[in-house]
Parts: C-alpha cells; sequence; structure tokens
C-alpha cells in the first residue's frame, strides 16, 4: 500500500506533516491509497481520534480525499505535489497540444504598454495608503462591464481569475460548504476548491455551459456557491448562450443565498456575447482576466460583486499583498484603451482551428466539442491507453482526469498553434488511438 514510506508521528499534526512531507517528496503518489485509521493508529500506538483529525486536516488542506468505505488516498492533484507530477513532460519530438496556452502570435507587444506605466511611475510613484485600484482603470473596466450588462458593483484588482477565485470562496463560504462546479470543468478550480476545505460537487456541462436540472440538484442537496465559465469553458469550450442564461436564471431564483461566481477568461479571445448570471443572487462575483488574450504572465483580473463580497476581499487584500502592481494595472489600461486585442480576429483564428478539427474528427467518425476558446473535448473509452497512443503518435494531449469528478473519460486538444496539415495528423492519430484494442486470445 505505502511501499517504502513509513507515516510517523505521535500527534495528529505530526502524522498530517509526516504524510505531507512524503507527498511533497514524491515518497507517496497521487492517487495511492492510505492505511485505514484504525490500522494506522494501530501501527502507530495512537489513538484512532489521532489519526481521524490528521486525514480531517490533509482533507481540509487538499491533500487527501475520502471515498467512504474505499479509503482514503493522495489526491490526484494534491495542494503539496513533488515536482514532477505538477506538469506534463512532453518527450523529445512530440507536439505539445495539451497545455491551454494561447498562441503568442495572436498576443499583443508589451513593451511600449510598460514603459507608458513605467514612465507615469517615475513622476507619480504609488505609495503606501493609496487606492488599491488606479482610478482610470476602475473606469475603463466598469464601462466594459456595464456594456456586457454586468450589474453595478465595486471593483477589486487580484493576480489573476484563480487567485480572485479562491478570495472569492474563502471571503464567503466556511470549511465544509458545498461548491458547485462544471464537470468536466477548469482544473484549478477542481483543486482549489478542496484545498480550502470545501466539498465540490459536479454538475455535467454541454456546449451551453452548465446544465440546469444538474444545478437545481447540487442546490438543492446544499451547495452554498456555484462557480461558472461564461464562455470558452475549460476543458469542453462550452459558452453560455441567451436561453440558457434564462433557465439557471430560473433555478437560481429559488436559491437566494448561493453565491455565483463567474468567471470570464475567455473576454478577449471570445466574440460570442456575454450573458451573464451575476445579480440573480444577492451575493456574486464576476471575474475577468487578461492572461488568454494578453499572456498568461500578465497576472491581472478584475472583479466585481456585491458590496459585502468585494469589500471582504479588498480587507484580505490589504493584509496580504495589499494591492496588485500600479504599473502592472497601468500597462493593462493602456492595452485595453489602445485596442490591443481584435476580440474578432483573435476567435476568428481560434475559431477556424478549432472548427476544422472538430470537422475532421467528424469526418473520421469521432465526436467531439469545441464551440468557444482555443480547447476540443474528446470523449474517450479510456484515458490512460488513448494518452500514451497518441504520444506513440507523436502528440501530447491533456487527459481528461485533471477536468473531471464524475464526468466519463475524455482528452483535451489545445488547437492554439495547430496548422491545417497539424489538423488532419492530429485526427488521424485521435481517430487512431480511439479504437478499441481487441482482447488477445489463448489456446
Amino acid at each position: 500500500m505505502l511501499g517504502e514510506y513509513p507515516i510517523v508521528g505521535r500527534g495528529a499534526a505530526e502524522i498530517a506533516a509526516s504524510v505531507e512531507r512524503a507527498v511533497g517528496h514524491g515518497d507517496l503518489e497521487p492517487g495511492q491509497l492510505l492505511p485505514p485509521m484504525r490500522e494506522l493508529a494501530r501501527q502507530l500506538g495512537v489513538n484512532p481520534n489521532t489519526v481521524a483529525a490528521a486525514y480531517r486536516a490533509l482533507r481540509e488542506r487538499g491533500v487527501i480525499e475520502t471515498a467512504g468505505r474505499r479509503g482514503s488516498r493522495v489526491r490526484s492533484r494534491p495542494a503539496t505535489t513533488a515536482r514532477e507530477y505538477s506538469r506534463l513532460v512532453v518527450p523529445p519530438g512530440v507536439r505539445d497540444v495539451a497545455g491551454g496556452n494561447p498562441d503568442t502570435a495572436l498576443l499583443p507587444p508589451l513593451a511600449e504598454a510598460f514603459a507608458v506605466a513605467a514612465r507615469h511611475a517615475d513622476t507619480h510613484p504609488d505609495l503606501y495608503g493609496e487606492a488599491p485600484v488606479e482610478a482610470e482603470l476602475s473606469r475603463c473596466a466598469r464601462g466594459m462591464l456595464d456594456a456586457d450588462g454586468v450589474p453595478d458593483g465595486p471593483l477589486a484588482v487580484t493576480s489573476g481569475a484563480l487567485d480572485a477565485i479562491e478570495r472569492v470562496l474563502a471571503a464567503r463560504l466556511r470549511i465544509g460548504d458545498a461548491v458547485a462546479v462544471e464537470d468536466p470543468g477548469w482544473g484549478s478550480v477542481l483543486d482549489l476548491v478542496p484545498a480550502l476545505g470545501l466539498r465540490p460537487v459536479p454538475v455535467g456541462v454541454d456546449d451551453e455551459g452548465p446544465l440546469p436540472g444538474e444545478v437545481e440538484r447540487a442546490l438543492r442537496a446544499g451547495a452554498r456557491a456555484l462557480v461558472v465559465t461564461a464562455r470558452a469553458q475549460n476543458p469542453t469550450g462550452a459558452a453560455v448562450g441567451a436561453a440558457r442564461a434564462r433557465a439557471l436564471r430560473d433555478v437560481l431564483a429559488a436559491y437566494q443565498e448561493t453565491l455565483v461566481i463567474e468567471d470570464d477568461h475567455g473576454h478577449g479571445i471570445v466574440d460570442l456575447p456575454l450573458h451573464t448570471l451575476t445579480g440573480a443572487t444577492r451575493s456574486w462575483a464576476f471575474v475577468r482576466s487578461t492572461a488568454k488574450a494578453y499572456g498568461p504572465d500578465l497576472r491581472l483580473a478584475v472583479l466585481s460583486g456585491d458590496a459585502e463580497t468585494v469589500d471582504r476581499v479588498q480587507g484580505r487584500l490589504r493584509l496580504g499583498p495589499g494591492w496588485v502592481s500600479k504599473v502592472l494595472q497601468r500597462a493593462v489600461l493602456h492595452l485595453w484603451q489602445g485596442g490591443a486585442v481584435d476580440a474578432r480576429e483573435v476567435s476568428a483564428a481560434y475559431g477556424r482551428r478549432r472548427d476544422a478539427l472538430l470537422a475532421a474528427l467528424a469526418g473520421r467518425g469521432v465526436a467531439a466539442q469545441g464551440r468557444s476558446g482555443m480547447n476540443v473535448w474528446v470523449p474517450v473509452p479510456e484515458e490512460t491507453g488513448v494518452v500514451a497512443r497518441m504520444l506513440h503518435a507523436g502528440w501530447a494531449v491533456a487527459p481528461g482526469a485533471r477536468f473531471r469528478l464524475d464526468a466519463p473519460p475524455g482528452v483535451r486538444i489545445t488547437v492554439s498553434t495547430l496548422t491545417g496539415d497539424d489538423i488532419e495528423a492530429v485526427a488521424d492519430a485521435v481517430a487512431a488511438a480511439t479504437v478499441p484494442v481487441p482482447a488477445r486470445r489463448y489456446g
């Protein structure tokens, strides 16, 4: 069960630290089963309640997960992770279509934007005690949100979308609360929720976003929050349309205490209109990040929401980093005001690649999803063999286990850098990789 690694300790904190240390060093691998609590208590000579407290602490920190009688095991992507498990290793000579990165050729140049921001800082340096959000950035962001139908609300600036989502969840929920999450959905959110001591409740997704019936089921079962992707959903490419937004609002109308967090990371790369769910309940947060349109290293997201939620986030920011760099804020402002990215052109570029891959797969009898954004989701019979066969064919695809809880198996293909010739080759490889391998006969 544990190989050569012994769990040690007399107190709950020591036992938990022993397990967490082993996971961080790679001695305990993702998915590895831990001893039953009574068995480990007997081995260590401690009370079973001590081991139970240690396992509870590890669950709350997102290191392990417990599935009733099936026992406790290291999470597939634990919050404490050896470096070799935190990234996909792409062998030499293999094309990476797993990373989820934008096409660098579609990103705007940043030199001028940062030069403008730096010159402002030279003449008007920002000091302690000043407002955390650049006033002109706030006005510009508010204007864009107004145009997209996002309700009026105060603004905060965070270090990216996931930072905003984490701060909102931590500000509004308590350990043990349930959170409805898209399934399949963004792997980082699926990992973040249990790392905060919260309980993820999977909600099915189709091309139009979360399924209303499954959202209603999750809320009726006690989920206190819903995290939804507005457009370019990762990994399926779903985008919430007008009819789906109305249906989801009808569901939310009966659950006014639900916290709705909407992630609009697709802004700037998707030309589909936004049909927001924010304002459907009393507590809400809308997050718009710059990573996909301007580059993942531009760590900035604008957060709007109801007054209480944003005030709590701002208060916690003041006690931590204080604020996101005003130089970075003004650089983003310059990009916004200068029209650095034409969403129609960028969306069309990704759309051509997405549609071509979907058509090529369909021509080979392979069903797939990809309504918006830069990813295509391909349901498969099983993931391990498909990923291995794709690697052998020269393509690294992302295994669906990163993105799902109860959803069926699949793989994600990022189309960002694919050319016409690439698309045919990828489609051929996927078609070959998804054909079931006949069982060997003996005798």
